[in-house]
């Protein structure tokens, strides 16, 4: 019996797992997107041992070539970051062009630029750039990234569609706890962790009430250490991954989330406590600058450039003497991400693409 017709065949990484795709995505199934648009997800990868992995792969792969080829999707859509995950999307999209699918290429991951330009040789540049110009749109998250993917890949077809985060029904700022800083992400140097301690270290003598939450999975042990070298290792907590309850609650009680990275594309972590109603500060990478505006009349939260750990101090410095001020750039922050990043927003904006595509109306 022939199997019935897919409308969209999503493809990424298990929701269950802790990175920003997963995050992204189960916003978006949570919203209702999957069953307007008749989605399918499929995932390629899944955390876990090294077998694990492996295993999930094959399954995922399998999956995808009986849906390309047994269903044939109006729409194959892929959510990609660099090194392996590209390398296993731009095999799905090659699968699915022969099926004769429609498809989008998500590009997500801060370090997609560097991956593309500096540590690719020849033929994987090549390779890169031919599957950025052959699928039928390739998803951006910000118009910094779209004017990258136009400036490398010339020929292809770029839309701008930013993450998405649900809006919570209301702040309790009675649960805010002064002083108290939360930074959520991978615990890695490429996330800017140890400027946030260094920070942190400057700041303690003059704010007694500091606290730097790092709510995250990586190098704990180095944070640890970190923090003991700079004498601020009673000022830290270390709750290791959080899942979304506990990090609904951590945002309750931090007064500033603070977000350093050397490089990102658009976090969905910085999003989420902006909808939060927080006072932000990150760095000046990726997508962030088109969120989080700074030194303009609408100025929503604190950019500082990146790897500089005298600047970050000083702007959490004045976010943390400063309340009339925290409570000004949150209520613009929350009102951002209403009028630009909801899920209704987004979903709208990818129902659209799907419609386009798949040539349907609706």
């Amino acid at each position: 019996m022939k199997s019935p017709a897919l409308r969209v065949l999503m493809v990424g990484t298990a929701l269950e797992g802790r990175g920003g795709v997963a995050a992204v995505v189960s916003v978006l199934r949570g919203h209702g997107l999957f069953e307007r648009e008749a989605v399918r997800y499929v995932a390629t990868h899944a955390e876990g041992p090294r077998l694990a992995k492996a295993r999930g792969a094959v399954a995922g792969f399998w999956n995808t070539l009986r849906a390309c080829f047994g269903q044939h999707p109006a729409v194959v859509h892929v959510h990609s970051a660099s090194h392996a995950s590209f390398l296993r999307k731009s095999i799905v999209l090659l699968v699915a062009r022969l099926a004769g699918s429609k498809t989008i290429f998500h590009l997500h991951g801060g370090g997609f630029r560097t991956f593309a330009t500096q540590e690719s040789g020849p033929l994987m540049r090549r390779w890169i750039r031919h599957t950025l110009e052959h699928s039928s749109v390739v998803i951006a998250l910000s118009e910094g990234w779209a004017q990258f993917v136009h400036e490398f890949a010339p020929m292809a077809k770029v839309a701008v569609v930013p993450n998405s985060v649900p809006l919570p029904a209301r702040v309790d700022r009675t649960l805010e706890e002064p002083g108290r800083i939360l930074f959520l992400g991978r615990l890695e140097a490429a996330k800017g962790v140890f400027e946030l301690l260094g920070a942190g270290a400057r700041l303690a003598r003059d704010f007694p009430q500091l606290r730097l939450v790092f709510g995250g999975s990586g190098d704990v042990d180095g944070v640890r250490r970190r923090a003991r070298e700079l004498g601020i290792e009673d000022r830290i907590e270390l709750p290791g991954w959080i899942g979304p309850r506990q990090r609904d609650a951590e945002l309750a009680r931090a007064s500033v989330f603070c977000l350093p990275s050397h490089a990102e594309g658009l976090p969905m972590s910085m999003l989420e406590a902006m909808a939060a109603g927080k006072a932000v500060v990150a760095t000046r990478v990726g997508g962030i600058p088109e969120a989080l505006r700074d030194g303009s009349d609408e100025v929503n939260g604190m950019l500082v450039p990146p790897r500089d750990e005298a600047a970050l101090a000083a702007a959490l410095a004045t976010l943390m003497g400063d309340a009339a001020l925290r409570e000004r750039l949150a209520a613009r922050a929350r009102a951002s991400i209403e009028q630009h990043y909801s899920t209704e927003v987004v979903c709208g904006q990818l129902s659209a693409i799907y419609r386009e595509l798949a040539g349907t109306e609706r």
